[in-house]
């Protein structure tokens, strides 16, 4: 895989950063792209969940050989996000049944992003960690509401998307710990983290066998500009999701920022239609969040 050409005026002066980088490159071409620390766990689900003829069963024993991940399940299976029966279930079967295999696939990515903040290979990035881990979060659950109201786009795929919108930021952030003067450097980190993370994610997306429309979604959504003949997709719904839950904090700044974003225009949504999707959807979006452990 080519990497894609770089501004690195601010980067050549500093031998840590050039390496780091250089590091990245050889990774993205030679396509050694895996996330380190991963919970074997969350690999196995992901394999067998790319089967599209994978039986319940085989699920059932991947996910039931981690009782975190197990207990997870049911946790978010009987959440308010999830049961609208209100019928308690307590089995990993019927959990997952309920669920669907793209909620597994996302509980299952969620429980180990949390797993990863333990790990002593990433210990001091416990901060940057989890505030990642809470705007992937913000987003997945954004991504669902929205993919819901304004599209044709599976909500559960839409909440899969915006959970691994920053898988790409994820894989930076785990090399990143051997090179503490680039982690201090917070105006040379966020450059080389934006020139980045897309085509990272990318490569790291396509070696999990991720389905094609996640993989462009991923990737192509800092496009505001993408152009698209039809109906909204994928990428439509995480590119305003990512979008709302950036300027939630500052709706006063919503409209400017929702100018001349192509996504917008196709889903028809504006400042006022957003104000009432979070009127309407706010306790969905908490609901969701809940479930995934935030």
């Amino acid at each position: 895989m080519n990497s894609p050409a770089r501004d690195t005026s601010a980067q050549a002066g500093n031998p840590e950063v050039f390496a780091f980088v250089q590091a990245l490159a050889a990774e993205l071409s030679e396509g050694k792209v895996e996330l380190p620390s991963f919970p074997d766990v969350a690999l196995r689900v992901r394999q067998v969940l790319s089967d599209d003829e994978v039986s319940q069963e085989k699920v059932v024993r991947v996910v039931g050989s981690e009782p975190m991940l197990a207990a997870r399940l049911l946790q978010i299976a009987n959440s308010a996000a999830i049961n609208f029966s209100g019928r308690a279930i307590t089995d990993l079967r019927s959990a997952i049944a309920r669920l669907g295999f793209n909620m597994v696939r996302s509980a299952a990515i969620a429980f180990a992003m949390s797993q990863l903040k333990k790990s002593a290979d990433l210990k001091g990035l416990e901060r940057p960690l989890e505030d990642l881990w809470q705007r992937s979060a913000e987003v997945a659950a954004m991504s669902y509401v929205v993919g819901k109201r304004f599209s044709r786009v599976n909500p559960d795929t839409a909440m899969l998307a915006g959970l691994l919108h920053g898988i790409g930021k994820l894989y930076i952030l785990t090399r990143a710990g051997k090179y503490p003067l680039l982690v201090a450097d917070e105006a040379i980190y966020n450059s080389i983290e934006r020139d980045w993370h897309s085509s990272i994610a990318k490569a790291l997306l396509e070696n999990w066998e991720m389905a094609e429309e996640i993989v462009h979604a991923v990737s192509e959504y800092e496009d505001l500009g993408r152009k698209l003949a039809g109906p909204p997709d994928l990428t439509d719904v995480l590119t305003v999701s990512h979008l709302l839950s950036s300027f939630k904090d500052h709706p006063e700044t919503l409209d400017l920022n929702m100018q001349d974003v192509a996504a917008c225009r196709r889903m028809q949504i504006d400042a006022a239609g957003y104000r009432k999707l979070i009127e309407e959807s706010q306790h969905e979006i908490d609901a969701l969040r809940d479930a995934l452990g935030v």
